[in-house]
């Protein structure tokens, strides 16, 4: 080898090794960067992991919890609106606020107010509530947004909402919404799915938002829904109890479909309740359930103050009384109620009108009786409860 063909070759080789220690970023052939070694490399800091319970599947296995007692329903149970969908502004709170009641009942936990339930959330909270021996409900709203993108995580199809109307219902509640008809098989298969799903997890208990706007003219749909919430329930082997606001139906045939009716008091400013079947400040029959019309052709009958965030409802009314009138007119309530087999479901969250003029809770919209805010209802209600 000649001392020129030396030169070349150590040459080469001198080359070959920086290079070695050169990469390509980014298929840029003109732009290099030279590794550091590895012991020089910062390790990332460490990602926070949240530990968010597993979520069971459709049918999956799990331990029933205990059944229903309708007299615990009834004398024991709670308004917690949205608890389990997070409704409230101030989730956390309302966790906290619920751990400590006497609450037994909480209806309506799962809110489906022109939103379907996200099962995630709804698994994670109850994950997060410690009570023990607790009833869950869920709301089936009359009200859905036809615009959700909602998935079947079973079939992986997603729903059809649209499909799901009433006709002549859209925008009833706003833009993009309708009320839901049973006449649709597509609402139907989105019932069966939700309440399944619900099920799964735990919740014993389904209220019907005014099912006569979500009925068809001859009421022949509830029957076929309700039975399929009793089979899934029957195959599970967990007791559930089905409810419906029902206006003013009367017939006893279909209020005795479901396990109970529910509804508002219909109080004035000091308390009381009218003597009538409708309130009378209404234009059309607003029922008052617990009146002999509606009690004597149904199971059961249970009753709590009604807000739509107007301020001539129940929970507006009561927001404006004293602290000391609003601890009376509960017991009252209860008393009365209770002593006629009937429920009264004390309040722990509800919508007001915004310019209500009385107390609140995390904001003006909404009633808590936490003792954090302005109502501080708590501690009478927890007595209440409590038998005191």
């Amino acid at each position: 080898m000649t001392k020129r063909l030396a030169l070349i070759l150590a040459l080469f080789v001198l080359a070959a090794s920086f290079l070695g220690g050169m990469v390509w970023l980014g298929g840029k052939k003109n732009k290099k960067v030279i590794l550091p070694p590895p012991e020089e490399i910062e390790a990332p800091p460490p990602s926070e992991e949240i530990s968010i319970p597993s979520l069971p599947g459709i049918g999956e296995e799990k331990t029933p919890p205990p059944p229903v007692s309708m007299s615990r329903l009834k004398k024991e149970g709670c308004v917690a609106d949205g608890i389990l969908s997070q409704y409230n502004p101030e989730s956390d709170q309302f966790i906290s606020l619920v751990n400590r009641s006497n609450c037994y009942y909480l209806h309506r936990a799962v809110e489906t107010w022109r939103q379907p339930p996200r099962f995630e959330v709804i698994n994670n909270v109850m994950n997060r509530i410690t009570k023990k021996d607790v009833v869950y409900g869920m709301f089936i709203a009359e009200a859905l947004d036809t615009k959700d993108n909602y998935k079947n995580a079973s079939s992986g199809r997603y729903f059809r909402f649209r499909k799901m109307c009433h006709r002549d219902s859209l925008n009833r509640w706003g833009e993009h919404t309708c009320v839901p008809t049973f006449s649709s098989s597509e609402y139907r298969d989105y019932l069966k799915y939700i309440t399944r799903r619900a099920m799964d997890l735990g919740i014993q208990s389904f209220t019907f938002g005014q099912i006569q706007m979500q009925e068809s003219s001859n009421r022949k749909y509830a029957p076929r829904v309700v039975n399929s919430i009793r089979e899934y329930a029957k195959k599970k082997g967990i007791d559930v109890v089905v409810g419906a606001q029902t206006g003013s139906i009367t017939d006893p045939k279909y209020l005795k479909l479901f396990d109970y009716i529910e509804g508002g008091v219909g109080i004035d400013s000091n308390g009381d309740i009218e003597d009538g079947p409708c309130l009378s400040s209404r234009g059309s029959c607003w029922a008052l359930l617990w009146h002999k019309n509606f009690t004597s052709n149904a199971k059961n009958v249970l009753l709590h103050l009604d807000w739509t965030g107007i301020k001539s409802d129940d929970l507006d009314i009561f927001a404006r009384m004293s602290t000391e009138k609003r601890a009376e007119t509960l017991r009252k309530l209860h008393k009365k109620f209770t002593s006629q087999n009937m429920g009264f479901l004390m309040p722990y969250f509800g919508v007001l009108d915004t310019s209500n003029g009385g107390c609140f809770g995390p904001k003006k919209r909404y009633y808590s009786p936490d003792n954090a805010y302005g109502c501080r209802d708590e501690d009478a209600i927890n007595a209440i409860l409590g038998g005191k």
